[in-house]
């Protein structure tokens, strides 16, 4: 290995991993609160916690890897080109490519690692959490009765509380319970609905005690006795005050170490979901089979025949009722709606189970070609990033983060639409997969052809020029030199030769050169607050499109994203006025007025034009 092969990997390997801990830490933190009620009044020890963190970790990889190379490879190639570390390479005839190649290498091998590692260990980690979290879910279930939801406590009890108050919640507001049946007859047979009650037992205890207040007692058990069961026997009881003891010994003896789900699509590996995928596929068109079989017996086609006194070689064209008496007649058309009407619901329900039956095939293939996918996907990104740090020539956690954040926000939710609409069977499940690192492919390449030919990231040279030498003539003021031209010298001799000064003169030989650093200041504050106002614009837009497709969690994190996105405009936006009010007093031009600077909260891509073309003109 060259030593610049090694300086650059090196560099990257450092930015990598301090990334990759700092996503990892931020991402597991998030995790934890998304549990939080699953973990939450268990009394867990400090083994089976680190188990859940441990489980959870490796299927937050598909998230964190991609989001930390696209970063990795904008601030390390970013800092190279603001440092001016390409500019010596490109002298010494070493160009970008050559400079990648050696990362690139790295880049493959750690995308073959992923794709074994999304094989083998996420299925893992996935069958090993989902397991943990069941067993958790059973432990202390007096504690995990959440408001509005029906919990079921034990085998034998589902619980719905209204509204929860006083200490630990052990005051209860509109409870319903359904105790579950335990002879042969299944169902909820046994329905009580109280007013209020309380949890009156201890935390520690194996009896869960819940004492009812002013409610109902419903019981519609159905008898042994299929005499007794014709007449349909219903209970009904009215109490001011119910106590009910509910053993919770067996429940709190759960063993976290139980593992009997093995069938989610996401804890399986290639092999097995590709057997899976030929299962369910085959079970389907079994299903389809017997249900167009079942459909045609029910026509009763076959049998038609019988009723009627058949006739060879005789044709008959008048209508088929006619071949009937009355009698019969009224009896085949009202044997003909109540099996037409009994059929179309019998599709009805055959759809929708087909249809789920069909979510779940796609589902597998979504998952099969997510594994090829993500590995690709490294790979995409890093000739995403890599050329774009490159171009925009700054490192660091400023501007990098802002376009890494939104490539991969735009990276993701491309997915996420593609994999909502495969598992409808709106788009292919294979396609869907690859669909959101098929539309960075492009991408990378443009930006990789742009970096190498050592272009600017958009070029509309064409366009601009044009529109800035006619806003020149209209609006401009023309650019004064700071340097005085002869004329001006001979001007400024002659009149100091008489002891006099023009305002002319003055003018041209006093204006100062503006000061580089807080030009550049200025343009990157202005860049960011670009970024973000189109950033806060798109999400906002997308706020209303994911709320009407109802995607209520998309929608949500779009609006909060795009709040914060228009906070950090408006805090650069109010930064930059101090700096363009000296670089308009360096150039003697009039100031922006307080209308103006207020409608750049609204419209600041117009003040981003304006502002730029006045200072070049």
């Amino acid at each position: 290995m060259k030593i610049l092969d090694r300086y650059i990997l090196t560099s990257y390997l450092k930015t990598f991993i301090s990334v990759f801990v700092i996503l990892m830490l931020i991402f597991v933190l998030q995790a934890i609160w998304l549990y939080i009620k699953e973990l939450a009044g268990k009394d867990l020890d400090l083994v089976t916690i680190l188990k859940f963190l441990m489980y959870i970790t490796p299927t937050l990889i598909p998230l964190i890897l991609p989001l930390t190379i696209l970063l990795s490879s904008i601030m390390v190639f970013g800092s190279f080109a603001e440092n001016y570390e390409f500019a010596a390479m490109k002298s010494t005839g070493i160009s970008l490519q050559r400079a990648m190649s050696g990362l690139g290498v790295f880049i493959f091998i750690l995308s073959i690692t992923t794709f074994f590692f999304s094989n083998n260990v996420i299925p893992w980690a996935h069958y090993e959490s989902h397991n943990l979290r069941k067993n958790i879910a059973k432990v202390k279930p007096a504690m995990a009765i959440a408001e509005g939801q029906f919990n079921d406590i034990g085998d034998n009890f589902n619980i719905k509380v209204e509204e929860k108050s006083g200490e630990n919640g052990k005051f209860l507001k509109g409870v319903t319970i359904h105790k579950k049946s335990s002879t042969r007859v299944a169902g909820n047979h046994t329905v009580i609905i109280a007013e209020t009650g309380e949890l009156a037992s201890d935390e520690d205890s194996n009896i869960l005690k819940l004492i009812l207040y002013d409610g109902y007692y419903y019981d519609d058990t159905p008898p042994k006795k299929l005499k007794d069961r014709q007449k349909k026997p219903f209970v009904k009881s009215e109490f001011k005050k119910h106590i009910m003891n509910i053993d919770l010994t067996e429940l709190n003896n759960v063993d976290l170490d139980e593992k009997n789900v093995d069938n989610k699509y996401t804890m399986l590996n290639i092999a097995e979901l590709n057997h899976t995928l030929d299962s369910l596929k085959l079970e389907r068109q079994d299903n389809v089979m017997e249900f167009s079989k079942s459909m045609y017996n029910r026509t009763n086609i076959a049998t038609l025949n019988i009723s009627l006194k058949s006739k060879k070689d005789t044709i008959y064209e008048g209508p088929l009722l006619d071949l009937f008496d009355t009698r019969f007649k009224v009896q085949l058309l009202d044997y003909a709606v109540n099996n037409v009407s009994s059929t179309k619901q019998i599709m009805t329900s055959k759809e929708k189970n087909l249809k789920n039956k069909a979510i779940w095939i796609n589902k597998h293939g979504i998952e099969l070609h997510k594994k090829f996918a993500l590995a690709v996907a490294c790979i995409i990104l890093f000739f995403v990033g890599a050329p774009l740090g490159a171009l925009i020539r700054k490192g660091g956690l400023g501007l990098p983060m802002v376009i890494a954040i939104v490539l991969f926000l735009t990276y993701h939710f491309i997915g996420l639409f593609a994999e909502n609409s495969a598992k409808n069977g709106k788009l292919n499940p294979a396609l869907s997969a690859w669909f959101s690192t098929l539309i960075m492919l492009p991408l990378s390449v443009f930006l990789t052809k742009r970096a190498t030919a050592d272009r600017g990231l958009f070029e509309f040279d064409h366009i601009t020029v044009p529109i800035k030498k006619w806003y020149n003539s209209k609006f401009g003021n023309k650019k004064i030199s700071s340097q005085p031209s002869k004329d001006d010298k001979k001007r400024a001799l002659i009149a100091e030769a008489l002891g006099e000064t023009t305002p002319e003169t003055t003018t041209k030989t006093e204006v100062k050169e503006i000061d580089k650093s807080l030009l550049k200041d200025f343009k990157t504050l202005s860049k960011i607050s670009l970024i973000t106002f189109v950033l806060a614009l798109v999400l906002f837009i997308l706020y209303f499109v994911f709320k009407n497709n109802k995607l209520p969690q998309l929608a949500e994190a779009g609006i909060q994203i795009s709040a914060i996105s228009y906070i950090v405009l408006i805090f650069n936006y109010i930064k930059t006025f101090r700096h363009y009010s000296k670089i308009l007093k360096t150039l003697n031009k009039t100031k922006e007025t307080l209308l103006f600077k207020i409608l750049g909260f609204i419209l600041y891509p117009i003040i981003h034009v304006n502002r730029n073309l006045k200072i070049n003109s």
